[in-house]
């Protein structure tokens, strides 16, 4: 059920190497940029910390030889106010970044987030088909979490070790250059440790993010599909399913974390070699007189900030590797392109393409389509809709009676023919003055959580409640809505979860009345209700339909015995075209089709009533 493909965006061979990006940090660099002067701050209140902190061991130097030079008569107040004005401005500057590194993560965050869900309003239906819903949730949230996490405290971290370590690289070679040069050789080893470990700590925490999106999906469709687990009693083969991905991601996890706990060992075992052969060396030469012995407290000081800072950028680098993975994800997000997108020319068009009015005819011209390098579900179609006219499709289960209505929205392209609209091609339209002019009611609709008002009002946004109201009307929605506890402000709960589908599909029917569209498309929108509900449903579909274009999906064929005309699919090709009567006298695939609905609908009839009843 959850196969790897469906989570490799494309970015993952790229950068198997394990290397750090340049280009793609430049690229989320762009989301700090904004936030500059906040950044600038924050890298000043990093700088002045460590200012603070290079400062403690040569106060703690100079207290130490003057006591040994003088004794009881030694002058202390001047060390005790440079240490309290060392200490002043390590509050002072820690506040600052504590603050302005919060602000910056809290900035960032939002606007990741904010570019990766503006663009996922624009991608193609073709994306989503790729991709579960976890795989979308875990990038707008933990990973762009990591992600804002090493801008701010990982900048911070940065400049403050930078600044701690070539000042205490100045002061022990102010101090004791050859002592300097024992610390700093090792240097050259940390450098090739981090080299080592980089690429492993990389690829392992790739594997972390994969394993988080799939665990993320898995939790998302058993909440959803909770019930279907529970009418099938599934609920131990889910638990095993979770139970193996919760196992990958364990295992990825402890990986990840072995590569980053020998990288700290390693660090700090070279860190206590270089301390103990300046502590050995410094000893030798203190006791030649070479060195005061302030100068060596402060020098083993020195040397121990020195590694701090080594070990804190060794701990960000991890995170930084970590991070990078995240950051090859969200990006896959915020800049993946739409697969049906405006040409260049058709998005420089300032005002409408389409004339003003409904448009009146709309014709398919050898259409044929195929999902991806799969083989094509449609061939040359040709088909025309019309104004004030109901064309119904109607075929088996994969003849692509849905495939064309979605070219129609143009939620895909065609790989071969042309839509045209009033004899202009849809692609020269831009897609959402196309998009704004369709109504569509699914064979399952959506009503989000809310009131019944915000569900019809999200057909056009700045309907007033008398309009609103006067669609419930029209679709004959207003007669359960008038019934329900507070009427219109009724809360529908989460998916709509309080309303019955026949509730729900006049609500949508009403949405689509508000916004007032020149084409009206109905998948399959009375297949799942019960007769009293689908009554109702037509004959606000023939209020809806009054002035417009419209094309209606059916399964049940009594449903579009009106229609003017009834095209049938096969194979992804018209088969048999025409209205009721014509089709039923055709005797063919339709008149096939027809009487055995009739004949199972008798049947059923006959099984409820203990009656035969013939077919009509």
């Amino acid at each position: 059920m959850y196969d790897d493909d469906l989570y490799d965006d494309g970015h993952e061979a790229q950068h198997a190497t394990g290397r750090l990006e340049v280009g793609l940090w430049r690229r989320l660099a762009d989301f700090a940029w904004p936030y500059r002067r906040g950044i600038a701050g924050l890298a000043g209140c990093a700088v002045l910390t460590a200012a603070a902190d290079v400062s403690f061991p040569l106060i703690t130097r100079g207290l130490i030889d003057s006591i040994a030079e003088h004794g009881s008569d030694a002058v202390l107040w001047p060390w005790a106010l440079a240490y309290t004005v060392a200490t002043l401005v390590l509050g002072a500057s820690i506040g600052g970044f504590v603050l302005l590194g919060g602000r910056i993560r809290t900035h960032i965050a939002h606007d990741i987030r904010q570019a990766a869900f503006e663009n996922t309003q624009n991608l193609s239906f073709a994306f989503f088909d790729r991709r579960p819903v976890g795989w979308l949730m875990a990038r707008m949230t933990s990973d762009c979490e990591r992600l804002s996490n090493i801008f701010a405290w990982g900048i911070l971290d940065l400049v403050w070790g930078l600044s701690v370590m070539i000042g205490a690289v100045i002061a022990m070679a102010f101090m004791s250059p050859q002592l300097m040069l024992v610390v700093v050789a090792i240097v050259p080893l940390l450098a090739l440790a981090s080299a080592r470990f980089k690429r492993r700590i990389l690829l392992t925490a790739r594997d972390v993010r994969r394993s988080n999106a799939m665990i993320t999906a898995s939790f998302n469709e058993s909440v959803t599909g909770v019930l279907t687990t529970r009418a099938f009693n599934r609920e131990e083969d889910n638990r095993g399913r979770f139970s193996d991905l919760a196992d990958n991601m364990h295992n990825a996890s402890v990986r990840n974390l072995l590569h980053s706990a020998l990288y700290l060992p390693v660090v700090l075992t070279l860190a206590s070699i270089a301390m103990g052969l300046a502590l050995a060396l410094g000893g030798i030469q203190l006791a030649g007189g070479l060195i005061t012995a302030g100068t060596l407290v402060a020098f083993l000081t020195y040397a121990r900030h020195f590694f701090e800072p080594v070990e804190q950028l060794a701990s960000w680098f991890a995170e930084l590797q970590m991070a990078q993975a995240s950051a090859e994800r969200v990006l896959s997000l915020v800049d993946a392109v739409p697969e049906v997108r405006d040409r260049a020319d058709v998005a420089a068009v300032s005002g409408p393409v389409l004339p003003a009015g409904r448009i009146g005819r709309i014709e398919f011209e050898r259409v044929s389509f195929a999902y991806g390098n799969q083989v094509p579900v449609l061939h040359d179609i040709d088909l025309t809709l019309a104004q004030d006219r109901v064309t119904a499709m109607v075929g088996h289960t994969g003849s692509g009676k849905s495939t064309l209505a979605s070219l129609l929205c143009r939620y895909y392209d065609p790989v071969a023919g042309a839509v045209l609209l009033d004899g202009i091609d849809y692609r020269d339209v831009p897609l959402a003055e196309w998009q704004a002019r369709l109504g569509v009611v699914l064979q399952t609709p959506h009503v989000f959580t809310g009131t019944i008002r915000e569900n019809v009002r999200y057909g056009r946004l700045d309907a007033t409640d008398a309009e609103i109201d006067a669609a419930l009307d029209a679709v004959g929605a207003m007669t359960f809505v008038q019934q329900l506890p507070n009427g219109v402000d009724f809360q529908v709960g989460e998916a709509g979860s309080r309303l019955s589908s026949g509730q729900k599909q006049l609500i949508s029917l009403a949405r689509v009345m508000l916004a007032d569209p020149d084409v009206v498309i109905l998948d399959e929108a009375t297949s799942s209700i019960d007769s009293g509900t689908e009554f109702r449903i037509q004959r606000a579909m023939r209020t809806l339909f009054a002035g417009r274009i419209a094309l209606v999906i059916a399964h049940r064929l009594s449903t579009i015995r009106e229609a003017d005309e009834i095209v049938v699919l096969d194979g992804g090709r018209i088969l048999e075209r025409g209205d009721h009567a014509a089709l039923m006298d055709a005797d063919g695939a339709y008149a096939r089709l027809y009487r055995a609905q009739q004949a199972v609908a008798a049947a059923q009839a006959s099984d409820w009533t203990g009656v035969e009843v013939a077919p009509a």
